[in-house]
């Protein structure tokens, strides 16, 4: 596994994405996650000159906080308990998973700064994804107006993890569907200029429909356990 030859793969594969489509590929930030790897092969992400390292269990991040620190900026990526984000808050610069009041509350409470937070929604219509359904997510948004630490930068989803590139490609169309509206409403505390989506088999129509942020694992630091 060559991490750093990954990374030079993933960009030109960008690029291409990017023309295809009359995009400016420094819009797209690439995310290593590196929940399947050790804090060894998260350096070498780093040093690969990727700076967001994403993780999608608490434990893990805290592990890799330890060693790494501040010399990446932290993603967190997956699916948050409430009574988790007083142990991560203070590690993390983006949240992509914020899905229920509840949580929104917690983070709120536990911040001492705004948090920058992707709503995550459930696009593909899968039951077993978490996230908000298409048709909840304005009204909850609406709704964290009253949450001053929270900043809903943008929105997430994850796409089926099948070959039909018609159907990722609706999930993400749905995404950004949903992120126009938000952002022609205005508001203040959401200005929901970022999409979160596109993983290591589907990043590339990702990029082509608009994802700003891709979260990238096995294809860029591999699968170690």
């Amino acid at each position: 596994m060559n991490v750093q030859e990954n990374v030079i793969q993933i960009k030109e594969r960008i690029e291409k994405a990017c023309e295809r489509v009359n995009r400016n590929p420094k819009d797209v930030k690439i995310i290593a996650v590196t929940k399947y790897v050790s804090v060894e092969t998260a350096q070498l992400a780093l040093e690969a000159g990727i700076k967001d390292l994403g993780e999608n269990r608490d434990q893990g991040l805290i592990d890799k906080y330890e060693v790494i620190g501040n010399e990446a900026t932290w993603h967190f990526i997956g699916s948050l308990q409430s009574r988790k984000v007083k142990d991560i808050i203070d590690k993390v610069a983006y949240i992509h998973s914020l899905d229920r009041k509840s949580l929104a509350k917690e983070i709120n409470k536990r911040a001492t700064q705004k948090v920058k937070c992707f709503v995550q929604v459930n696009t593909s219509g899968e039951q077993s994804k978490h996230g908000l359904q298409p048709d909840d997510t304005i009204s909850f948004i609406e709704s964290l107006a009253e949450l001053p630490n929270i900043e809903v930068i943008g929105l997430m989803t994850m796409a089926p993890f099948v070959e039909d590139e018609n159907v990722l490609r609706d999930t993400f169309k749905h995404l950004k569907e949903l992120q126009n509206i938000i952002i022609h409403k205005r508001l203040p505390f959401a200005p929901c200029t970022e999409l979160s989506m596109g993983m290591s088999n589907d990043f590339e129509i990702a990029v082509e429909e608009g994802a700003t942020y891709i979260r990238i694992g096995t294809a860029l630091v591999g699968k170690e356990y």
